[in-house]
């Protein structure tokens, strides 16, 4: 009997190991410093749904996994990935003991890219800081390359400008209604607060959004997801600031479902790399979260980051001959201080409150609501009737007297160029050298003493920015069998943007009369509701207008997950409804600046899909393909916003399509990605500013020999970009990997574009809209500009087992040109008497050809260098990073433009003659050597 008991128990026992005896496996989590466990972070088993976070000890489970050899990847923000092969055994639960987390060094080069997301070419956010700001939450070598090695020549990723990605917080776009781009300012100086991030690239599926062809970044600040601690770190610079300080404290969830993190930080310089160029900013985070229970939680994040810099001028060859590439024009001494006259502020703190809705355990709905306010201001000088203040105007450079009709040839140089000598041209010349900044106490003097008593006849004023914005998002995330997932979302935006002229400095004077000096009569007011306005400090003058903007779009995606094949399937529909509202009844334009503009309206769709086929179970090929449409950029609709409501001829929605394929590689000790892409953008639109001589002679009957400050209106752009990317890092020995990168693309115009004029002079009441069709503008063929269209990288890296490391990178980047000026390629530029076909005395076809043939700038190889250590300290974590960008102190040059003042072939030879153009093309550089030093401690 007590054997048959003994007997029954021991079948029982097997029986009930059997049934619990799972297929799968379980591991431990454990930061390698530390040693204490990871909670949150996430295991996942390549190629299949299946993935989870660890709990309070580190520990994951799998107990429902195909039998076989699977690959494990553990990833968490601040850490390397760790990629895991395992054979699973039928009816076992594999123990893989501890998985340590080494820290990842790509967090502390986060810190260092300074230069590219929060310094821009340009006054308008142009997005050539795009590629890093996208790539900052991405592991792909390639990207990681692109951002951290290729951005400071200012590589954009395919040739895209950052409008054509989405970037996000916590599901709330942050890509700008007015030009399609995110401010990275908006957010600038808080990296620890903002290293939860989500990557896709190009069209690839997100599960937050449909996105563009560049790729979708989402910033999670749910406050539960950040490791508990404290960090305190100190930095030091010589590029666009010298100094940061920041601090970041998250509780992690506390027993009564609290959860909050806060986080400050300050960064400042006197003079950044360039001259003249001051920064001061200020950012603050704070997130809180309340778990009411397993299903419901509020989450509140609050970010504000003010940020003050000065600008740095682009300058023609000429100047940079003289002063440096480091010259800056923007800035002179005032009481012993360097005084920038253009500074750029940005002050847009963001609020959103996020309710997380965990369904069932196969389904959660996010929804948030943000309001933004703030604003934005780029400050320069204002002057009437006075000479102009900026010291590299073209009356006061040599070359303004060396193509004047007194100069003469002293001979010819090694080249044969005729060496031209003027005295007028020396004196310019040794006073631009001796001084050549702006004159800020000759300004104060020319208003105390003008013969108007109190009248300022110089001001300095911001144009001005004025943002409101809600913002309401609902995303769902739902697996609906083991085989399909669906994501879908919606997102509604609305936006009042106040755009006026704020003075914010009489220079002396008591006030500023609001006219415009080059009219006469009403055509000189800026507000004929209230003329000749005498404006004070603060007051708003020359322009004033709302812009009004709805938006609403939204997305569903199917994703499916098979044995040898994962695809998707998505599709997307948004409107757009812009309208200005003008506050000022111009001068110019009375009958159609003042007042509320016709509604404009867009709507658009899109559709994409992909597919990833299984070779095993690391080759793998992807395929994604995207046809969308996409509304004009609200600063495209409004042709002159400034002064009345007419709306830009011809404007339409884009075309965009877009195709990649890739063969990828994951392995343990190796990784690659080799990709082809295509690209193509339809129907873009583009307007611009400036003053051209020479435009009106023969196009417009009976004007003239006209100039006039002009906006130019391109429509019809098509752009197609076609290239390949390639990307492997591998791990020759535990301490030891090697990296490379490559890159090789052609970003061209791709047909002949439509480009009218509009010119404020030739307004009347009859005429409230006074364009001149310039017909083509013959663009084919030339390349975009901006970026380099080749770029190749090899790097090697050294982690010592006793957490120090060191890493060193040579890249080489090509093939980058100038933006060329589309007036000067239309048919004005060569024909003098359009009537009869008659072209300009010399303009033959190779002297036109070579006047406009596309400069290209020299290659350049840059070198960089990174390193640090770590060190445990009882429970504390010391830890240094730092880095030295162009070792050798390269120069270079990033970009440049073309300058269309000169709009006819014969202005053109006339200014070109002597080999020093007084109107030649403008450039901007890059940094030379830079450092970039960060001590910190996690306690």
């Amino acid at each position: 009997m007590k054997k048959l008991v003994i007997s029954t128990l021991f079948v029982m026992q097997v029986f009930f190991v059997f049934a619990q005896n799972n297929t799968g496996f379980t591991g431990k989590v454990l930061d390698s410093k530390t040693q204490k466990p990871l909670q949150n972070v996430v295991a996942s088993i390549q190629n299949t749904n299946l993935s989870m976070l660890t709990d309070v000890s580190g520990v994951f489970t799998f107990k429902e996994v195909t039998v076989g050899s699977q690959l494990l990847q553990i990833k968490s923000a601040g850490y390397k990935d760790q990629l895991l092969s395992i054979d699973v055994i039928a009816g076992k639960i594999l123990d893989l003991g501890i998985i340590v987390m080494d820290e990842d060094i790509t967090s502390e080069q986060q810190l260092s890219l300074i230069t590219i997301t929060e310094n821009d070419l340009g006054d308008d956010n142009s997005g050539s800081e795009s590629t890093s700001g996208l790539l900052q939450a991405s592991r792909d070598v390639f990207q990681q390359t692109a951002a951290f090695n290729w951005g400071q020549a200012r590589f954009r990723i395919r040739g895209l400008d950052n409008e054509y990605g989405t970037t996000m917080i916590n599901g709330i776009v942050m890509n700008k209604i007015y030009d399609g781009r995110p401010q990275f300012s908006n957010w600038g100086g808080l990296n620890d607060a903002t290293r939860n991030q989500e990557f896709t690239s190009g069209s690839t599926p997100s599960d937050y959004t449909f996105g563009g062809i560049l790729g979708t970044q989402e910033i999670n600040t749910r406050a539960s997801i950040y490791r508990r601690g404290s960090r305190v770190s100190f930095s030091g610079t010589n590029t666009n600031y010298s100094w940061r300080t920041m601090g970041t404290y998250a509780s992690g969830m506390n027993t009564d479902g609290w959860a909050f993190v806060i986080s400050a930080s300050r960064r400042w310089a006197q003079e950044g790399y360039f001259e003249g160029t001051d920064y001061s900013a200020n950012s603050l985070f704070a997130s809180v979260e309340k778990k009411f229970n397993d299903h419901h939680s509020i989450g509140f994040t609050s970010i504000f980051a003010q940020n003050r810099r000065g600008k740095s001028s682009p300058n023609t060859n000429e100047v940079n001959d003289l002063k440096g590439f480091k010259y800056n024009s923007y800035w002179g001494w005032q009481n012993g201080r360097k005084r920038n006259s253009r500074d750029k502020e940005v002050e847009e703190p963001i609020n959103i409150l996020t309710h997380y809705w965990k369904i069932n355990n196969n389904t959660n709905l996010n929804t948030s609501v943000s309001y933004q306010v703030g604003h934005v201001g780029n400050s320069r000088l204002d002057y009437q009737l006075a000479n102009n203040p900026d010291p590299t105007y073209y009356k006061y450079l040599p070359s303004y007297f060396l193509n004047s009709p007194d100069s003469y040839v002293n001979g010819f140089d090694d080249q044969g160029n005729p060496i031209v000598t003027n005295p007028e041209a020396d004196a310019a010349r040794t006073k631009f050298l001796n001084d050549g900044q702006i004159d800020w106490n000759a300004m104060y003097l020319a208003n105390t003493s003008s013969v108007n008593m109190g009248k300022s006849v110089y001001a300095l004023y911001e144009d001005r920015t004025d943002d409101k914005q809600w913002n309401a998002n609902s995303i769902i995330n739902s697996r609906l069998s083991d085989k399909i997932s669906l994501n879908a979302g919606v997102n509604f935006r609305k936006l009042t943007s106040h755009n006026y002229q704020k003075l914010t400095d009489l220079l002396g004077g008591e006030y500023f009369l609001d006219i415009d000096p080059f009219y006469s009569g009403d055509a000189s007011q800026s507000d004929l509701n209230n003329p000749n306005r005498e404006v004070k400090v603060n007051g708003t003058y020359g322009y004033n207008y709302n812009l009004l903007a709805t938006t609403f779009d939204g997305f569903t995606q199917f994703k499916f997950s098979y044995k040898k094949v994962d695809f998707y399937l998505a599709e997307s529909f948004s409107r757009s409804q812009y309208q200005r509202d003008g506050l000022y009844k111009n001068g110019i334009y009375a009958s159609n600046s003042y007042g509320k503009s016709q509604k404009m309206i867009f709507e658009n769709f899109g559709f994409k899909g992909g597919l990833t086929y299984k070779v095993n179970g690391r080759n793998f090929f992807d395929f994604n393909g995207v046809y969308m449409t996409k509304a004009p950029s609200m600063r495209n609709v409004f042709a002159n916003a400034r002064i009345n409501n007419n709306t830009t001829p011809d404007i339409k929605s884009e075309s965009v399509i877009g195709a990649d394929a890739s063969y990828i590689i994951k392995a343990p000790k190796f990784k690659a990605r080799l990709t082809g892409y295509y690209s193509k953008i339809l129907n873009a639109s583009e307007i611009s500013f400036f003053y051209g001589e020479g435009l009106f002679d023969e196009v417009a009957v009976g004007s003239g020999n006209e100039d006039s400050f002009i906006s130019e209106i391109v429509t019809g752009i098509n752009k197609k970009n076609i290239g390949g990317e390639f990307g492997f890092e591998y791990q020759l020995t535990s301490t030891i990997k090697v990296s490379g990168s490559a890159a090789y693309g052609e970003y061209k115009f791709d047909n002949n574009p439509n480009l009218k004029v509009n010119d404020d002079a030739q307004a009347s009441p009859t005429n409230t809209n006074p364009l001149t069709d310039f017909g083509k503008t013959y663009l084919k063929g030339y390349r975009q500009s901006g970026m380099p269209q080749q770029a190749y990288s090899i790097g090697l890296e050294y982690r010592d087992p006793k957490f120090w490391w060191i890493g060193a990178n040579a890249n080489y980047l090509a093939d980058s040109y100038i933006d060329v000026s589309s007036i000067l390629r239309t048919k004005n530029f060569v024909v003098e008497d359009t009537a009869n076909d008659i072209g300009y005395d010399g303009g033959t076809v190779d002297a036109v050809r070579k006047a406009l043939k596309q400069e290209k700038f020299d290659p350049v190889t840059l070198v960089n260098l990174v390193g640090g250590k770590s060190w445990k300290v009882g429970n504390d974590t010391f830890g240094f990073f730092a880095s030295v960008n162009n070792v050798f102190d390269v120069k270079y040059k990033t970009g440049g433009f073309e300058q269309s003042r000169k709009a006819n072939f014969t202005e053109y030879q006339a200014d070109n003659a002597n080999g020093t153009p007084s109107f030649g093309s403008k450039y901007f550089y890059g940094y030379g050597r830079t450092y970039f030093v960060n001590l910190y401690i996690n306690f």
